[in-house]
């Protein structure tokens, strides 16, 4: 890994073992994240993105907001922008699947186009060249992705998940389903921060109208993920990623 990368896996894992000795259940999306982090690592060392350097920045910057907002949380829980306070201030008794999906709204949805916009200046967006080198390295995450998926099963399976008869039936279609919709996320997310990027060009102000659009739209998701039922396959296909308008 690079030393960047290196350095974000080690500050992850420092962080995670206070989490885990307070049985906190943020533990269960800040192990599973540490984990994809390296994984992500890996798959730049063996050469899979077209610009690693970018890449490794961006992956650093990216998971910088989480743990900035982790760190929030823990000195203010009501510090946080709203999807995170939602997967922080979750009930502890859900299962760790849920907190994981949690983090993954709040991670994914409002997140992940500021972190774009952030590493992508406006002249990266307008130069059809840059644009779509960094959408394809963007789009390739999904590999690593959907590489875990199976893996982090399991891990959250070991870490207390509750598995039904219907659920273990239900293994290989959901592993399925959430690689479709992490697919389906990662375009929206695209989009969005193609927004972001039109209105920082307007100015502080629209960026903060937009940006707060994004976050209302990322906690409205939170219902859809607390919902009973085979929650997987409903995101598969309904969504998981949010639009904005």
């Amino acid at each position: 890994m690079t030393a960047a990368v290196d350095a974000l896996v080690a500050r992850m894992a420092a962080l995670l073992a206070p989490l885990e000795a307070d049985r906190d259940p943020a533990r269960f999306f800040l192990a599973t994240y540490l984990r994809t982090t390296q994984a992500v690592g890996v798959a730049i060392d063996a050469g899979e993105f077209e610009d690693a350097a970018w890449v490794s920045a961006w992956d650093v910057d990216f998971a910088g907001l989480y743990l900035d907002a982790l760190a929030a949380h823990r000195r203010d829980p009501a510090a946080p922008p709203r999807p995170w306070r939602q997967a922080f201030g979750a009930r502890p008794d859900l299962p760790p699947e849920a907190h994981v999906l949690l983090g993954m709204n709040a991670h994914i949805n409002f997140d992940l186009p500021q972190s774009l916009v952030r590493v992508i200046p406006p002249a990266g967006f307008d130069d059809p060249d840059v644009a779509s080198l960094r959408r394809r390295d963007h789009e390739r995450i999904d590999r690593v992705l959907a590489s875990r998926v199976a893996a982090e099963d399991a891990e959250l399976h070991r870490a207390g998940g509750r598995r039904t008869r219907l659920d273990r039936l239900l293994s290989p279609a959901n592993r399925t389903a959430s690689q479709v919709f992490l697919r389906e996320s990662r375009r929206k997310v695209w989009a969005n921060a193609r927004e972001l990027d039109a209105a920082r060009r307007r100015g502080p102000d629209a960026y903060a109208r937009r940006l707060a659009e994004l976050e209302a739209a990322a906690a409205a998701r939170v219902g859809d993920l607390l919902r009973p039922g085979p929650v997987l396959l409903r995101l598969a296909v309904r969504g998981f990623g949010v639009t904005l308008r």
